[in-house]
């Protein structure tokens, strides 16, 4: 049985400069659907959010088939006040990784769109959809390299409260 397209959401508040922004590129090869207001995120779909109390695992692979996963793009100058009050679904934030993208290359946590999917998509277990979305971006294979041995635990988690403590482990490492 053929495993259906999976549903990306990118919810785009054109905050960013538009020759530098990931989501806008990953929309123009038809890789994700771009909504201009929050409550335009599908219904139950996994949405990646850095103010989430809740670790992004494995554990959210089921919920990615059946509803979809979601990203933010924002300035993260502005985005913790709309952020916390209006993002309803299944909000998780990405555990420990670094940007691989030119503006941030090397950060810890800032990573562009396009990164924060990949990596979801990693973690959960749709590698192949990851690398496809890293494709069109010269760098994108930089993300993979600097981040592939915790991509790889990460994706081994159980769970959230697991993926917390690999987090740690990596932090601690550093």
């Amino acid at each position: 049985m053929e495993q259906k397209p999976l549903k990306i959401v990118v919810y785009h508040a054109e905050q960013c400069d538009p020759k530098k922004c990931t989501a806008l590129k990953l929309k123009r090869h038809g890789l994700v659907r771009l909504v201009r207001q929050i409550k335009l995120l599908p219904r139950g779909a996994v949405i990646l959010n850095p103010f989430s109390k809740i670790a992004f695992s494995p554990a959210d692979r089921e919920r990615i088939e059946k509803h979809g996963l979601a990203a933010l793009d924002f300035s993260w100058e502005h985005a913790e006040k709309p952020l916390m009050k209006n993002v309803r679904g299944t909000s998780r934030c990405l555990p420990y990784l670094v940007a691989g993208n030119p503006v941030n290359f090397a950060c810890p946590t800032k990573l562009s769109t396009a990164e924060a999917l990949a990596a979801a998509l990693y973690i959960a277990g749709f590698r192949e959809e990851a690398l496809k979305l890293l494709s069109i971006f010269k760098w994108g294979h930089t993300f993979i390299e600097l981040n592939k041995e915790k991509l790889e635990e990460y994706a081994k988690a159980k769970d959230s409260i697991e993926i917390v403590e690999l987090q740690k482990r990596f932090i601690t490492n550093i």
